[in-house]
């Protein structure tokens, strides 16, 4: 599997973890590169688009990607 889509301009990354390098790799690993269907912030995205992705959405927060989709 190749790394997810969303990865390169992932704001996740670039905003929120850019001074915790070793944390975002770890997220990474477990949410972006290969299977990404884990990924909370990816299933918002592909449910509603990048805009409607929280700022402050963690991927592993998968317990509130329903709520949000269904906020729409």
């Amino acid at each position: 599997m190749s790394d997810c889509d969303c990865l390169l301009g992932c704001p996740f990354f670039h905003d929120r973890m850019e001074s915790k390098p070793t944390l975002a790799e770890l997220y990474k690993r477990q949410y972006c590169r290969g299977d990404s269907t884990d990924c909370a912030r990816h299933k918002v995205f592909k449910a509603l688009g990048r805009g409607k992705v929280p700022a402050n959405f963690y991927p592993t927060q998968t317990d509130k990607v329903e709520a949000i989709i269904a906020a729409g």
